[in-house]
């Protein structure tokens, strides 16, 4: 269980790194080739023994460029990927802004009790979006309505939209874990981001420094 459970966590960093890899590679290439044509139209308006190779170069390159009108709609598709496959790792890895101060001033078993209130909370909205958005996916599926500017690729909007039901359902799965994990004493709270303390730990080690 330990295993397959370590082997989750490294895919889900991997695919988040990959989704922002991509992202980064399509907004790269598309500045690139918007950029790249005119260097060679300046070279052929300056170089006159050299204009027609330049022009035709340039002319290829602005052909690239104008053919990647899906790369917005990629890059756009990669983000809300990014967003809602990146939920269930803020949960794991304590990303979200913790406003539980006023919580950890009370006693141990209110701060547990006021915790499985939460989970409970964050359970029946990630429950009910979940059961919704894929209510959604399931039209879309019958729709089969082609993805913008990503369609004649065969990617159709429930292609995109399908990571919303996915990525809710990550986020139940990982509340229950944490609910688990009250029940069981092993934490008190939702385990969110503390910035009090991450920054006195900040602090601190800056000050060790030499």
């Amino acid at each position: 269980m330990n295993a397959l459970r370590r082997i989750w966590e490294h895919f889900e960093e991997g695919f988040i790194a990959f989704l922002l890899a991509a992202m980064t590679l399509v907004t790269f290439v598309y500045v690139v080739l918007n950029n790249l044509y005119t260097v060679f139209y300046s070279l052929g308006d300056n170089w006159p023994a050299a204009s027609e190779p330049a022009f035709a170069i340039g002319d290829g390159i602005m052909g690239m460029a104008q053919a990647m009108t899906w790369s917005s709609s990629l890059t756009k598709a990669l983000f809300g990927w990014l967003i809602f496959f990146g939920l269930s790792y803020g949960v794991r890895t304590a990303g979200h802004i913790g406003v539980d101060a006023l919580v950890k001033l009370a006693s141990k078993p209110v701060q547990r009790f006021i915790g499985v209130i939460a989970c409970l909370c964050c359970l029946t909205y990630a429950g009910l979006l979940a059961v919704a958005s894929y209510e959604w996916i399931n039209t879309l599926m019958i729709a089969q309505i082609g993805a913008e500017d990503l369609g004649h690729f065969g990617i159709m909007q429930w292609h995109i939209g399908l990571i919303v039901p996915v990525g809710f359902a990550l986020v139940f799965i990982r509340f229950a874990e944490i609910l688990v994990r009250i029940l069981m004493n092993r934490q008190t709270g939702l385990g969110l981001a503390d910035e009090a303390a991450e920054a006195i730990k900040l602090t601190e080690h800056e000050e060790d420094k030499p």
